[in-house]
Formats: structure tokens, sequence, C-alpha cells
């Protein structure tokens, strides 16, 4: 058999305290996030767009989910 292939481990932090999120996997940072969509963007560019950001388990979510975002305001219309 060959190497088993190797799943990134992706962690998204808890929020700092202007609201952002650092994406890191392993050892490196990847981005810092303050959106759902820059997740998204962060691991397009890691070559890690084949991971859904919300579902996967390949995502450890600490201090909360895809949802908890607390740097955003609600947006007024």
């Amino acid at each position: 058999m060959g190497n088993p292939t190797q799943f990134p481990h992706i962690v998204v932090h808890a929020p700092a305290l202007d609201g952002s999120r650092r994406v890191t996997e392993g050892e490196v940072t990847l981005g810092l996030a303050s959106h759902l969509d820059d997740v998204v963007e962060i691991l397009r560019l890691a070559d890690l767009d084949r991971i859904e950001v919300e579902e996967s388990d390949l995502i450890e979510w600490q201090g909360g989910g895809p949802d908890d975002w607390p740097g955003l305001s609600e947006h007024e219309v």
C-alpha cells in the first residue's frame, strides 16, 4: 500500500478582540479572517478550496462556529 493521503488540519481560532479569526494549517498561519467568506478565500489561496468550509470535519472551529463573527455589526440597509 502507498502512503495514506494526508488531510490538512485546519483550525479557525477563537475571535480576537477585533473579531478577526486566525486560520492555521498545522503550525502555519494561512491568514486572518473577519468573515466566513475570508476563510473560503484563504483556503482557496492555499489550494485547499475543495474543503466544504461549513461542513468539513477537516476544520476545527475554536471559540465559535462558522456563524460566529463578533466583529461584524449588523448590516444596515
